[in-house]
C-alpha cells in the first residue's frame, strides 16, 4: 500500500536532500521546478534506498546520518598538494574504554609500490568529534601525515586495535582509503597564457579524400594536423574518438558510445597497419575486384555507411591480426613485445573491454540481442565463472580486440608525434561525451557505480521545448565515492591520452546530472548533485600529469559559483559566439567582454553552421520535418534570426571589419565569415577554434537535436576532399589573416 500522509512527506524529503537530490531547480527562462515526490522516490529506489514506509525512512536517515561513523574511515580522501600535511578522519566505536586503551597505525603505499609505515600512541590522539549510536559511544581522531607527498595516488592501510586486560574484550580493525592529492588548478602552458592558440574545428569521421575507406581516419588526421601546423595553428580539435556500434540508426553518435574507455576501430588508417602489409591474405582480399568494387561504393556513396566500413575493416583486420600471432606475438618480436607491454599497462581495463566485445558478438550473432542486460543472467557479472569461461573458450577473440585496441593506440601516438613534428603548440583536442549507453561494456564493467533504470539528459529549454533524455546511465555519487572514484579516474586519464587539450562536454555534470527515472519524461526529471571538488581536483591531477589543457563546456543553465570553480582550476570556459550576447538586450558582445579563460567559437555539432544559420536551414529542416509546434513558433524563429542577421552585421561593423555595405539580408560569404573569426581574434579568450564546415561553406549542420534518422546526423561528409580542402584559398587566408599569438 502506498504511504500517505505529510511525515512520509516531510521525511522522504529529508531522505532525498541527504541522497543529493535537489528539490527544485530554474530553468533557462527563470522559471521554477519542483521535484515531485513521485519522481524523488524513483531515484531513491535507484540508489537502493529503501521508502516503502515511514518507517523505512526514518531507518535510512537514521544509517545515513551514521555511515562514516560504521564505515571506520572513508573510502576516499581527496586533498590539496598545498593543503599538507594530509588528515585523515578515523571513527572508532571506543564504548566506556578511555581512549589510552587504543593503539593505531596505517601504512601508505605510493604508486610504485613504494611503503611507510607509521604508528602512534593514544598520547598522540585527540577527539574531535563524539557520538552515541544505538547505545555505544564512538570517538573521532585525526591521523596526520607528517610527510609533504607529490601528487599523486596512495593507498593508505588504517588499522586500530582497542585492548582490554582480556583477550575477549580485544578489538581491532583495518580498512584501506584512497588517497589523492591533486595540484589546485589544471595545466595552462605558458605560451598559452602568453596568447591566443588558434586551431581547426574537424568532425573526423566526415573528412572525404581519395586514400580514405568512406570516413576520415588517423591518416587523414594527420594530413590535417601538417597542414594547419604549416599555417601557423596549434590545435586541432576532433570529435570524441569513443568506440561505438557503428550500426543504424541509433549506433553512430560519437556522443552516445557503448565506452568512453576505449575508440572506435573506424578510425583506423588500414594502410598504416604493418601486419596488413605483410599478410598474404589481406593483400590478396585488397587486391580482389570485389573488394575494390565495395571500397570504391563506399567512398562514393553520398552518406557515411558505418556498418559497411566496419564490416570492411574488420574483415581486413582479422586476416593481419592472424599474421601477427603467427609471426610476432608466438616468436616475442619487438611488435610482440611491445603488444604484451600494452596488455600489462592497460589490463584489466581493456581485457574486460574485449570479453564484453565477443560476448556482444556472440550474442547479436546467436541471440540476436544487444544491451548485456538482455544477455543471460549468468554473463551479467563481468567477473563471474560464465563470463571467465567464455574468455577461456574464445581467448582468440578476446585478443583480437585486445590487439585492435592496440593498433588504435599507436596510431593516436603517431598523431600525437606529428602535432609535434609539426609545431602544433597545443597539438590534438580530444572531446569527452557525457556518459555511455546503458548497454554498453562501461555499465557492464563497472556496474556497481552506474545506476540502472535511470537515465541523463536536460531539463525542457528554448532548445528543446520537451527536455531531452541522452540514454545513458549517470554515476551513483555514493558509489563513485566508495570505489575511490575508479571509473571517473580511468575515463579522465583515458581520454587524455595522447592529446594536448581536452573538452569536457556538459561541465554542468560535475556538478549536478539530471536523472530521468525509466518511464518519466525529462519534464519529471530532478537533479542530483555531485562532490565536484573532488572530481575537479582528480582532473587536475590527471591534466598536470599528461600536461593537458582543459575546457569545459559550460553552456546552458549554469550557476555563477560552479563557473567560477571551474575558473580557479584553469579549466577554459567554451564561449560560442551566437550565444555571447548583452543579455537581456539580445546584442553582441564586445570582443573585449569576453573573458581570458575561455575557448571561444562559433558554433558546435548541435548548432548551424555559419551559412546555415545565415539563411536559416536549421528552421527551414525543422519546419520540413513537422519539430514546430504551430506556425507562430516558426514565424517567431523567422523573425528573431532576421533580427540576430542585424545585430551580427552592426556588431562587426563597430570593430570596422565590414563596410557599410554589408547587407543582412546579402548571401554568407567567405569575406563575412573571415569578418565573424576576426571579430573572436579580438577577444583576450586563450584559445578560438575555427570550423571547418564555415571555412569551406557546408550548410548543413552535423546533428540535429531532437532526430534521429529523420536527418542524417553524423553521417554527413565534407563538400571537398581533403586534397581539396588542404589547398583551398579560403583556409589559407583565414589562418593567414589569424595568424598565430603563441
Amino acid at each position: 500500500m502506498q504511504p500517505e500522509g505529510n511525515r512520509y512527506s516531510d521525511l522522504l524529503q529529508e531522505l532525498a536532500s541527504m541522497y543529493g537530490i535537489i528539490p527544485e531547480y530554474y530553468d533557462i527562462s527563470g522559471r521554477k521546478h519542483l521535484t515531485s515526490e513521485n519522481t524523488a522516490k524513483t531515484i531513491l529506489k535507484t540508489m537502493q534506498v529503501e521508502i516503502e514506509s515511514e518507517f523505512a525512512l526514518r531507518r535510512e536517515i537514521d544509517r545515513k546520518s551514521v555511515k562514516q561513523w560504521d564505515d571506520f574511515v572513508p573510502p576516499v580522501t581527496v586533498i590539496s598538494v598545498n593543503h599538507q600535511p594530509c588528515a585523515i578522519p578515523v571513527y572508532i566505536p571506543l564504548g566506556n574504554r578511555a581512549l589510552s586503551a587504543i593503539s593505531l597505525s596505517w601504512t601508505v603505499t605510493d604508486e610504485s609500490g613504494r611503503q611507510e609505515s607509521i604508528s602512534c600512541s593514544a598520547d598522540d590522539l585527540a577527539v574531535s568529534e563524539e557520538r552515541w549510536i544505538q547505545g555505544l559511544r564512538h570517538v573521532k581522531v585525526m591521523i596526520a601525515d607528517n610527510r609533504r607527498r607529490d601528487i599523486g595516488y596512495y593507498t593508505v592501510r588504517v588499522s586500530f586495535t582497542i585492548s582490554e586486560q582480556t583477550e575477549t574484550d580485544t578489538v581491532s580493525c583495518a580498512k584501506t582509503v584512497r588517497l589523492i592529492i591533486t595540484p589546485d588548478s589544471c595545466y595552462l602552458p605558458d605560451r598559452l597564457r602568453q596568447g591566443q592558440a588558434r586551431g581547426l574545428s574537424v568532425n573526423l569521421y566526415s573528412v572525404r579524400s581519395e586514400k580514405n575507406w568512406g570516413i576520415g581516419d588517423f591518416g587523414d588526421l594527420i594530413e590535417i594536423i601538417a597542414t594547419i601546423g604549416k599555417l601557423g595553428g596549434d590545435f586541432v580539435g576532433i570529435n570524441p574518438l569513443h568506440a561505438i556500434p557503428n550500426t543504424m540508426p541509433y549506433g553512430i553518435s560519437p556522443y552516445s558510445p557503448i565506452s568512453r574507455l576505449f575508440r572506435n576501430a573506424v578510425y583506423l588508417d588500414i594502410s598504416g597497419i604493418p601486419e596488413v602489409a605483410s599478410s598474404p591474405e589481406a593483400r590478396e582480399l585488397m587486391r580482389s575486384s570485389r573488394f575494390i568494387e565495395e571500397l570504391d561504393a563506399l567512398k562514393k556513396s553520398e552518406f557515411i555507411d558505418y556498418e559497411r566500413i566496419a564490416g570492411l575493416k574488420r574483415t581486413v583486420l582479422m586476416l593481419a591480426f592472424d599474421t601477427f600471432i603467427e609471426h610476432d606475438f608466438n616468436n616475442n618480436t619487438d611488435r610482440g613485445t611491445s603488444f604484451r607491454n600494452f596488455l600489462k599497462k592497460e589490463n584489466p581495463g581493456v581485457e574486460l573491454f574485449a570479453v564484453y566485445s565477443a560476448l556482444r558478438e556472440h550474442m547479436i550473432s546467436t541471440k540476436s540481442v544487444y544491451a548485456w542486460q538482455d544477455w543471460p543472467t549468468e554473463y551479467h557479472d563481468p567477473l563471474g565463472a560464465s563470463v571467465r569461461e567464455f574468455a577461456k573458450n574464445q581467448n582468440k577473440s578476446v585478443l583480437f580486440h585486445q590487439y585492435v585496441q592496440w593498433l588504435i593506440d599507436e596510431q593516436l601516438r603517431d598523431v600525437q608525434t606529428a602535432t609535434d613534428e609539426y609545431g602544433l603548440a597545443i597539438g590534438l583536442y580530444n572531446d569527452l561525451a557525457v556518459g555511455s549507453v546503458a548497454g554498453g561494456n562501461d555499465s557492464w564493467s563497472f556496474g556497481g557505480t552506474l545506476a540502472a533504470h535511470v537515465d541523463v539528459g536536460a531539463p525542457p529549454d528554448d532548445f528543446s521545448i520537451n527536455g531531452q533524455n541522452w540514454g545513458f546511465p549517470p554515476m551513483m555519487p555514493e558509489k563513485l565515492k566508495e570505489s575511490g572514484y575508479e571509473l571517473f579516474i580511468h575515463t579522465i586519464r583515458q581520454n587524455m591520452k595522447h592529446a594536448g587539450a581536452l573538452r569536457i562536454d556538459h561541465a554542468l555534470g560535475l556538478f549536478r546530472m539530471f536523472w530521468i527515472p525509466s518511464g518519466l519524461s525529462p519534464k519529471e526529471g530532478a537533479y542530483v548533485t555531485y562532490p565536484a571538488e573532488d572530481l575537479l581536483r582528480i582532473i587536475a591531477l590527471e591534466s598536470v600529469r599528461s600536461k593537458v589543457v582543459v575546457v569545459a563546456e559550460d553552456l546552458g543553465t549554469l550557476e555563477d559559483s560552479f563557473r567560477e570553480m571551474l575558473q580557479s582550476f584553469d579549466m577554459l570556459s567554451y564561449r560560442l559566439f551566437y550565444f555571447e550576447r548583452n543579455y537581456p538586450d539580445p546584442s553582441f558582445r564586445q570582443p573585449d567582454a569576453y573573458p581570458v579563460g575561455a575557448l571561444c567559437a562559433v558554433t558546435t555539432h548541435d548548432l548551424p553552421t555559419l551559412y546555415g544559420f545565415w539563411q536559416g536551414k536549421d528552421i527551414e529542416t525543422k519546419k520540413s520535418l513537422g519539430m514546430y509546434q504551430d506556425e507562430d513558433q516558426w514565424k517567431h524563429d523567422l523573425v528573431i534570426r532576421a533580427r540576430n542577421r542585424e545585430l551580427l552585421i552592426a556588431a562587426l561593423r563597430g570593430k570596422g571589419l565590414i563596410s557599410d555595405a554589408e547587407s543582412p539580408d546579402g548571401p554568407m560569404t567567405p569575406e563575412l565569415c573571415e569578418a565573424i573569426y576576426r571579430y573572436l581574434a579580438l577577444t583576450p579568450c586563450r584559445m578560438l577554434l575555427v570550423s571547418l564546415d564555415d571555412v569551406i561553406g557546408t550548410i548543413e549542420q552535423q546533428n540535429l537535436p531532437g532526430t534521429v534518422d529523420k536527418h542524417p546526423n553524423w553521417k554527413q561528409k565534407t563538400p571537398l576532399t581533403l586534397q581539396e580542402i588542404i589547398s583551398d584559398k579560403r583556409l589559407i587566408k583565414l589562418f593567414s589573416i589569424l595568424g598565430s599569438k603563441t
